[in-house]
């Protein structure tokens, strides 16, 4: 990436030469460029909000800012490229979102993220430390950003207006109000599971801004929870778990499992402790935030449970659910199982046939599919 401050050899988290996608985009190209053409102080204390892969710190590091991610690959990534870039050790503090934000923000960045969800939840926890002088400048594509965006920093900051589209990316610019009378932060979400759907029927789900259907259980989330295994104890990882209520089902059913939940998502991960603790289940859990199975002993599991997202930010990829597939087999003792949901369209069963030499059709609808595969 070209800034004005140099080139940058930036990649992804996990790295794979492979992989077509860059690690930044024409918005985080376009705000470098607004920054330093208009000569914007960046003085006092710099947060970037949503660094996808730390495109923007790592051009900004000389500065010493403030990094908030949601994202656990999109910090590692941020480790690797600083270091790539020889930036100083500690020039850049990564904070996730489930850590307090710092006190005063004299310079916010936002790098608008999907979920409208977890902007409002990022402005309403930083709103206390930004003041009159504070420069405030969102971007992103012209696709990811619509009036509700607008309204979102208005409501929350102050007076906002946004720049010229500059190849399909747009600068949003907002003029900090102290005085504004600012919401409740109406997260985290809490509601009831309906009934119908097994173990976890009528039980308490916490959600945390940013996780996937955070007001209300998603149709495949039902289906699954229909066609889960029978309790079977011994070690189980719901991987990729969002708010956790498919490893909590199991733990319901079985109180001997030990359940591991695992998320990329800080928020997510935040979400399971928080639903499981909310429904008082006996025995053993752990949460991890990580890559998938990365870290987890080879041979050690029973049962991986897996609904594997097919985007990542806005472009459509299986690379997440190779990566899960294939570390569901390094994980999984002989004879252990990984169930799946998805969508029909997405030929899962093709892919876990290539990695597990098997693959059995557990349950299926119109739109959804519930595949077993066995390690061998």
């Amino acid at each position: 990436m070209t800034t004005p401050w140099g080139a940058l050899a930036l990649t992804r988290f996990p790295e794979d030469p492979r992989d077509r996608l860059r690690a930044w985009d024409a918005s985080d190209e376009y705000l470098l460029r607004h920054l330093a053409e208009e000569d914007v102080p960046l003085s006092g204390t710099v947060v970037v909000v949503g660094d996808r892969w730390g495109a923007l710190v790592t051009a900004l590091a000389a500065h010493r800012p403030v990094q908030i991610t949601d994202s656990y690959l999109a910090q590692e990534a941020t480790r690797a490229n600083l270091a790539r870039a020889g930036a100083e050790p500690g020039a850049v503090r990564l904070l996730t979102t489930q850590d307090p934000p710092p006190e005063r923000v004299d310079v916010l960045l936002v790098r608008v993220p999907k979920s409208l969800a977890l902007l409002e939840d990022q402005l309403l926890r930083l709103a206390p430390a930004v003041h009159a002088g504070t420069v405030v400048v969102g971007t992103g594509m012209v696709k990811e950003i619509h009036t509700s965006t607008l309204r979102l920093f208005e409501r929350i900051l102050g007076p906002t207006r946004t720049s010229l589209a500059e190849k399909k990316a747009r600068l949003i610019f907002c003029t900090p109000d102290p005085a504004l009378d600012r919401p409740a932060s109406p997260w985290p979400y809490v509601y009831t599971l309906p009934d119908g759907i097994g173990p976890a029927s009528g039980r308490t789900v916490v959600n945390h801004a940013g996780v996937f259907c955070a007001d209300r259980l998603d149709i495949g989330t039902r289906f699954f929870l229909r066609h889960l295994p029978d309790g079977r104890g011994g070690r189980v990882v719901d991987v990729g778990c969002g708010n956790g209520v498919v490893g909590t089902a199991v733990a319901l059913a079985d109180p001997s499992a030990e359940v591991l939940f695992v998320d990329e998502s800080f928020q997510a991960v935040a979400s399971a402790e928080a639903t499981y603790k909310a429904n008082g289940v006996p025995g053993h859990a752990e949460f991890r935030v990580g890559d998938g199975l990365a870290g987890v002993p080879a041979g050690s599991v029973d049962l991986v449970l897996n609904n594997p997202p097919f985007h990542a930010h806005q472009a459509t990829t299986d690379a997440t659910a190779w990566r899960m597939f294939t570390g569901a087999r390094r994980a999984l003792r002989p004879g252990g199982e990984l169930w799946v949901i998805g969508n029909r369209h997405l030929g899962y069963h093709v892919k876990l046939r290539k990695v597990f030499g098997n693959s059995r059709l557990v349950a299926s609808d119109p739109k959804f599919v519930v595949l077993k595969a066995v390690k061998r």
